[in-house]
């Protein structure tokens, strides 16, 4: 069809704004309506991109793909409804703008108007009893729940108790961008309530927005409150129908005095090994110490089950090649990698997977579908990406390692005797690297857990032994450190130069030692490994949470220790990096 025949024949019966565009994006033609769109006399041969900000290519989708295209001009919103005629020279685009304020209007009013599901848990109530007088305990919980109450009033919402230490709030979804413009103001003030005990009160808040129905919105709650908890509440996280958001998460996972989750669990994951098959044990990609160590004390448990067990690692880096190769040549192990798992496992199998809880950091991803017996032991707080359906879960962020927990769970086996001189070396060295030599996010069961493994033979002389490096790495950790620059705001960074095989060995390594220097809250050293992928290492003293910056980047980890692996060269991450620390 011509403009001419158009004007003719069509343009005159329609009541809405409308031109024509050509393939070259000018306008040809507009119609005496269009001046509800534009306030402009005369748009004809002007650039519809410069009018609109919709290229032609988008207008091409619009119409063959029926892509909705939503503009704001004038004061108003439109939808443009487009059709095509011709090709090549000859193409022309037939763009209707129709007019949809008052239905966004009442969409953002029907959207403003829902109601949002806030589940709300205190912390360390379980602990209140064991650490204060009754009269003092009456006398917190009030100054909480009194602080509950008032943020409840403050959102208008409908507050019900649902246990001693579990709330539930049902608020409209306006009041939600207010809540997070004061940050969630309401964790800092049960934070401060003086408790005269030595921990804080605090809050683990799940957020339900957004669902179909009212249902639907609880369900992100409770996902949401799980999420929470399991990376070590003090924090607020909002699930919706599209994704998570978290704020929060100022102070270190409270360690928890009773052992009794730890028995339960021992007692578990013995009853699953001895119903299962075969058992594979299996820890992240680029496998640590921590991983190796706690993988060797799962395996002895499993043999004591007497079952076969495998430990599935597909790569050893430099920092394990020392006690791998010790394990090896004992011939107490069986070490497969991921493709000859996948040719003996089958669904009476159990995976346990150990120093992780994401689906894309495992060592074999695969293998998790070959079996519904999955069982998961970390102490990582959660992240949104966990093994879902798990048989057995138990992840622990206040946990100073991995190998911790493993050692409880040996120690509560019925056993008095059961770990052999490797396997204990291997667990206090998992324990000893993630603490930093028990410098950071060490606490009581942590000692406790690592006396037992001296008392089951781990020589300490041995242990430092499996942490020497050759020269050219310890030249590489000096550079680095020579290389890092610092902040004001009492941040530290480097780049480690090259492609280095233990780059996230000695990334970790130049974190610690920066953290070292008077004045440095936090420090972040970058660095590719082997096979090109950057590698990121984040440390901080706590006043820095590093694990919800590490979270913007794909990784994650604790407020104190965190990391991640991303494609960009370690330069440009680091600009990211102290681009998420300014704001």
């Amino acid at each position: 069809m011509t403009i001419e025949n158009f004007e003719q024949t069509i343009s005159p019966y329609i009541p809405l704004p409308m031109c024509i565009v050509n393939g070259k994006g000018k306008v040809e033609k507009a119609n005496a309506y269009i001046d509800q769109v534009f306030i402009y006399d005369d748009i004809e041969t002007a650039d519809f991109f410069a009018l609109t900000g919709v290229k032609t290519a988008q207008l091409r989708e619009a119409a063959e793909k029926n892509i909705r295209i939503v503009i704001e001009r004038n004061g108003k919103i439109f939808r443009l409804l487009v059709t095509i005629e011709g090709e090549d020279e000859e193409l022309l685009f037939f763009v209707l703008f129709d007019d949809i304020t008052k239905l966004e209007s009442i969409k953002g009013k029907y959207k403003a108007e829902k109601t949002c599901v806030c589940r709300i848990n205190i912390d360390n109530y379980d602990e209140l009893p064991a650490n204060t007088a009754p009269e003092q305990r009456t006398k917190v919980m009030t100054s909480v729940e009194t602080e509950i109450r008032k943020w409840a009033t403050e959102i208008e919402g409908s507050l019900s108790r649902l246990h001693d230490d579990e709330y539930i709030i049902y608020f409209p979804q306006y009041k939600l961008s207010a809540m997070i413009e004061k940050n969630f103001d309401v964790l800092n003030k049960v934070r401060s309530i003086e408790t005269e005990i030595d921990f804080p009160m605090s809050l683990s808040i799940g957020l339900g927005c957004n669902g179909q129905t009212l249902p639907e919105c609880q369900d992100f709650a409770n996902s949401a409150l799980d999420l929470a908890l399991g990376r070590g509440g003090d924090q607020v996280v909002i699930k919706n129908d599209s994704d998570v958001s978290y704020y929060g998460g100022k102070t270190q996972s409270f360690e928890k005095n009773n052992k009794g989750k730890s028995r339960v669990i021992a007692h578990g994951l013995k009853a699953l090994i001895r119903q299962s098959k075969k058992v594979f044990i299996m820890g992240h990609k680029n496998s640590d110490m921590d991983a190796f160590g706690s993988s060797l004390g799962i395996y002895r448990l499993c043999r004591l089950c007497d079952r076969e067990a495998y430990i599935v690692i597909s790569t050893v880096n430099n920092s394990l090649q020392l006690i791998y190769n010790q394990a090896e040549e004992s011939e107490q192990y069986n070490f497969i990698d991921g493709v000859k798992a996948k040719e003996l496992i089958d669904e009476d199998c159990l995976i346990i997977v150990v120093d992780t809880h994401r689906i894309s950091y495992v060592d074999t991803g695969e293998l998790l579908e070959m079996t519904s017996n999955l069982a998961v032991i970390d102490h990582h707080r959660r992240a949104e990406d966990f093994i879902k359906d798990a048989t057995l879960t138990y992840i622990e962020s206040y946990a100073s390692s991995t190998a911790e927990l493993v050692t409880e769970i040996l120690q509560y086996s019925g056993q008095k005797k059961m770990l052999v001189k490797l396997e204990a070396e291997a667990l206090l060295a998992g324990m000893t690297i993630d603490t930093n030599r028990f410098a950071v996010k060490t606490g009581v069961r942590t000692f406790e857990a690592a006396a037992y493994l001296r008392r089951s033979g781990a020589d300490t002389t041995e242990v430092k032994r499996f942490f020497q490096t050759d020269m050219d790495a310890f030249k590489t950790r000096a550079k680095c450190i020579a290389a890092a620059k610092f902040y004001d705001d009492g941040v530290a960074t480097s780049v480690c130069e090259g492609e280095n095989l233990d780059a996230q060995v000695i990334n970790s390594q130049v974190a610690d030692e920066l953290l070292n220097i008077r004045g440095i809250k936090a420090s972040f050293v970058a660095g590719r490994n082997q096979f090109g992928t950057t590698v990121i290492s984040a440390r901080s003293l706590g006043e820095v949470n590093v694990q919800v910056i590490m979270e913007k980047l794909g990784g994650g980890g604790h407020l104190t220790t965190a990391g991640a692996q991303v494609s960009e060269s370690p330069e440009e991450v680091i600009e990211k990096v102290r681009e998420i620390v300014r704001k």
